[in-house]
């Protein structure tokens, strides 16, 4: 018998789905004994039913397995969520009801009140608000989120100059088409093109990190009062988003001291040695010319966020480049780190 968690996947078969079952495939404290799928999906084996697309080979013990109906009550008590958001509503709700802690990288949730929106290193203590849930709503187990891919690089980046009064941000996306799922963008859109539209991206880039960043206050966050103005675009590029962004703070602060900032950002998972968290969250890059998604996005296994170019803004003040991998960092690796920080905690 395995000393694992067993842990559940919806939307299994899935771009997102398809990151937790490979992330999942050797963890040390998760085992995914339960992959569940759409109704063209269940009732087969993984292997026949997944279109697999990573460049890592199918893990064994997945492929054997049979997709499951995603049926309230069966299945672990946690479970992983990577449904599209046109479905996530109602069977996340449906599955906390029931009893299952869902971790979920799907969007329906992240503003409600009383759902955290977490990123370990920043908000440990938003898992307060999940009890509150049951007696909300009447939810016999709950609902945790992560955030936006794109909001998460965002917010990793901006949560260490919180000290010295962040006050403005402009940020511009440059996010890679897996962003997009399967088969997302067509061909003859995006190669040799740029879109410059990311339909309801700007919004939560815009909304997403104020909860984050934010300080709880018992049943409710009080949302940090950074504005930030963002544009997103899609580009020709396989994994990473990339971010240009510009930052403004209430007085005078020193290239050096927000430099020093993003080397020295740590938080509890890597206090807690967590199996998922990188030893460095912000890596920052010398190069002028870096970070770049070929040669970064997948290092540290794609955990990381790479910062690089730190220099003075006209318009505001400092601007610089940040970089994650938007199908782990920026989902199905969030939802696992998440997911640890509450096994740590005593949630699982």
């Amino acid at each position: 018998m395995s000393s694992r968690t067993a842990v559940g996947v919806l939307g299994a078969t899935g771009t997102v789905g398809q990151q937790f079952v490979r992330l999942l495939a050797n963890h040390p404290w998760f085992e995914a004994t339960w992959l569940a799928g759409s109704e063209r999906s269940s009732g087969r084996k993984y292997a026949e039913a997944c279109n697999w697309k990573l460049s890592t080979p199918m893990p064994d013990a997945a492929a054997a397995q049979v997709v499951q109906e995603p049926v309230p009550g069966k299945g672990p008590k946690l479970v992983f969520s990577a449904l599209d958001a046109n479905v996530a509503g109602d069977i996340e709700k449906a599955f906390a009801a029931a009893g299952h802690l869902v971790v979920s990288n799907a969007r329906n949730y992240r503003m409600d009140p009383l759902v955290p929106l977490l990123i370990p290193e920043i908000n440990p203590d938003h898992l307060q608000l999940v009890p509150k849930q049951a007696e909300a709503y009447g939810w016999k187990g709950g609902i945790v989120t992560n955030s936006n891919c794109s909001t998460m690089f965002l917010a990793m980046a901006l949560a260490p100059l919180r000290q010295f009064g962040l006050a403005t941000c402009n940020v511009v996306t440059l996010q890679a088409v897996s962003g997009a799922g399967y088969p997302g963008v067509p061909s003859l859109d995006i190669l040799g093109n740029i879109i410059p539209f990311i339909g309801g991206e700007e919004e939560k880039l815009e909304i997403e990190p104020q909860k984050i960043l934010g300080s709880l206050a018992g049943t409710y966050v009080e949302p940090h009062p950074v504005v930030v103005s963002a544009h997103t675009t899609r580009v020709p590029v396989i994994d990473g988003h990339s971010e240009m962004i510009s930052v403004g703070f209430e007085g005078t602060v020193a290239a050096a001291d927000i430099r020093a900032a993003f080397e020295a950002f740590r938080g509890v998972p890597q206090e807690l040695g967590l199996p998922s968290a990188p030893k460095q969250p912000l890596v920052y890059l010398e190069a002028e010319n870096r970070p770049q998604p070929r040669l970064d996005v997948e290092r540290d296994g794609g955990m990381a966020v790479f910062i690089g170019r730190l220099r003075p803004c006209p318009v505001l003040q400092h601007k610089f480049v940040a970089l994650g991998h938007n199908t782990v960092r920026g989902a199905a690796g969030a939802a696992l780190l998440n997911a640890e920080l509450m096994q740590a905690q005593g949630l699982v």
